[in-house]
């Protein structure tokens, strides 16, 4: 590790400081309650000693209790305060502060990951960014306490402890200094060798998320492999993982406020002895010794918060690095451009050259002339660019070199929203999310109407079964929408698309995996949704394409025929070969 990662007070603090702006004026008053307590802290010893100086003065005359009374009972009331205003300040710090400064953040990661490259998401767990915005953002939201309390209560108040007491007694106030270095040198030894193993720990907390969140997925293959002791014990792999360095970082934390105790106590010591003798000696009142040993206890606190504080600032440092690194993530550059309105729907693509890894090509030379209102089919074997295609077309990655129009518009100076825009889509690997069944229809047209959502059910041959359903159109879906079938939410899918009124589709063959009936409604769903609209249709059977006005053969990367069905038969090429292979008797 390097030096410039051992130190404790790094940018990364310096950042997490800066990253509380927004709540200044909260920590400001949570500051001056600091103060508060910090008065109270040097005022009761003072009073304290003074009041045994009297008893200790006391020659027998009566009076004495009421002689106490008042400062007995200002005592009480710098006591009560003292604790009125420590719970107020957490009650600030825990309600006010921190949970407004960890919503913040959470709403400016959510944010940015509407901003950063589909290619880092397609890259991360979903695991990994759940355990950044939760447990690692919620780390960071109760480092603010420790700043507080090691800049202000803890740092603040040994100065003004510090000075009191030798204000009270030099001799006995440099016998409690003495030790200070010695604790915090301690201390801050041991807080920083946690370090890496807190980095350790977060590290493999978003592993252990990613892992969790699949296995959630992935459920029923998981049962359907007989899986479960397999996913058990690489589970319990990664959790020990996890609990080994979670225990080390544990440890080196857990051992600094002992070594604090340790060195308080040996002050104690030297303090009583060193007390008693000058008393013994008449060199000082017995009042003095009891304020300095009552203002060494108050001193003692604040240390052991810093050692506490130090512990939880490497954590704090540990979480913040991974939450920095995603918010400093390289963003797609914004662009304002758009495509002239009416879209009539021709495409172009240009020797348009792509590839997800640098060392390996994938999309070559690629030219494609889609007129209004065309189907085209893409088909080709698995990894042959099909769903590539797709993906250059939405603006989900950028090419290359060469470059993609629509109705001549180069849509590199395009807002990628705006070219989104143009696009309905249905998928093979159809998406609800837990609502209503109408709130799932009006998904890409949220103001939509309950009479248009109705209608663009019914062209696509789901209201019927929607209104048999318990509630009818305010049905709820379950999460995992297991309450409809496949080939419900298929129909739900393409009446979401009609509904949204497109003019540029781009379908995924959906028909797989269902009954036969269902299979002739969906079709008869999508030849309505594709009318007078220019299509894009991943065909995996290939006996679902042959109406398409042209078909596209891809072969690593590259078309290597295109044409109707009837003309690619007669051609006896690749294409041939590939339906042959599905239908040959």
């Amino acid at each position: 590790m390097t030096k410039k990662k051992e130190r404790l007070f790094d940018r990364t603090l310096l950042r997490l400081v800066q990253e509380a702006r927004p709540i200044r004026w909260w920590l400001a008053l949570s500051v001056l309650l600091c103060g508060v307590i910090i008065a109270c802290a040097v005022a009761g010893p003072e009073l304290l000693g003074g009041l045994v100086d009297r008893l200790y003065a006391w020659d027998g005359q009566p009076g004495l209790g009421k002689s106490l009374e008042p400062g007995l009972l200002v005592l009480l009331g710098i006591y009560v305060a003292q604790g009125l205003v420590t719970y107020g300040n957490q009650y600030l710090l825990n309600n006010v502060v921190s949970r407004f400064f960890t919503w913040r953040l959470r709403i400016r990661i959510s944010d940015k990951l509407q901003r950063v490259p589909i290619s880092y998401l397609d890259k991360t767990p979903a695991g990994e960014i759940i355990d950044r915005l939760s447990e690692d953002v919620g780390t960071m939201g109760m480092t603010i306490h420790g700043i507080i309390e090691i800049l202000f209560t803890g740092f603040l108040q040994i100065a003004i402890i510090t000075l009191f007491m030798f204000l009270s007694d030099w001799r006995l106030a440099l016998a409690v200094v003495a030790f200070m270095p010695l604790s915090l040198l301690l201390s801050a030894r041991l807080a920083t060798k946690s370090e890496k193993y807190w980095n350790d720990m977060f590290n493999i907390g978003g592993d252990l998320y990613a892992m969790a969140e699949e296995n959630v997925t992935n459920f029923s293959a998981m049962k359907a492999f007989n899986l479960e002791a397999h996913i058990n014990e690489r589970m319990a792999q990664i959790n020990q993982k996890h609990n080994d360095v979670r225990q080390k970082g544990d440890f080196l934390g857990s051992i600094v406020q002992p070594v604090i105790t340790f060195t308080n106590a040996l002050c104690y010591i030297v303090i009583a002895l060193l007390g008693g003798w000058l008393v013994l000696q008449k060199l000082l009142p017995v009042g003095t010794v009891v304020t300095v040993i009552l203002f060494a206890r108050q001193f003692s606190t604040p240390l052991e918060r810093i050692a506490g504080g130090l512990s939880q600032l490497q954590q704090a440092k540990a979480a913040a690095r991974r939450v920095f690194d995603l918010l400093d993530l390289d963003e797609e550059a914004p662009l304002s451009g758009s495509v002239p309105r009416p879209v009539t729907g021709e495409i172009r693509f240009e020797d348009v050259n792509f590839r997800y890894v640098k060392e390996n090509p994938l999309i070559q030379n690629l030219s494609i002339h889609v007129k209004p209102g065309q189907n085209v089919a893409i088909v080709g074997p698995t990894g042959a660019g099909k769903t590539t295609i797709v993906n250059l077309l939405m603006r989900f990655y950028d090419v290359d070199s060469g470059r993609i129009t629509i109705d001549g518009q180069d849509v590199s100076v395009c807002s990628r929203d705006d070219t989104r825009s143009l696009f309905g889509m249905v998928l093979q690997d159809t998406w609800l999310f837990e609502g209503s069944v109408a709130e799932n229809v009006a998904y890409g047209k949220p103001d939509a109407t309950r009479e248009q959502i109705q209608a663009a059910c019914r062209h696509a041959y789901c209201d019927r079964f929607i209104r048999t359903l318990p509630q009818g159109y305010d049905t709820k879906i379950s999460e995992d929408s297991t309450n409809i079938s496949s080939g419900q939410k298929q129909l739900l899918t393409i009446a979401r698309a009609l509904l949204a009124d497109r003019r540029l589709l781009i379908l995924d063959e959906a028909t797989s995996n269902v009954d036969t009936r269902t299979e002739i409604l969906i079709q008869k769903a999508m030849d309505r949704l594709m009318k007078d609209r220019t299509c894009f249709i991943i065909a995996h059977r290939l006996s679902t394409i042959v109406d398409a006005d042209l078909i596209l053969v891809l072969r690593d990367g590259r078309i290597v025929e295109q044409g109707t069905h009837k003309a690619l038969l007669a051609q006896k090429g690749f294409y041939y070969e590939l339906y042959q292979s599905q239908y040959a008797i």
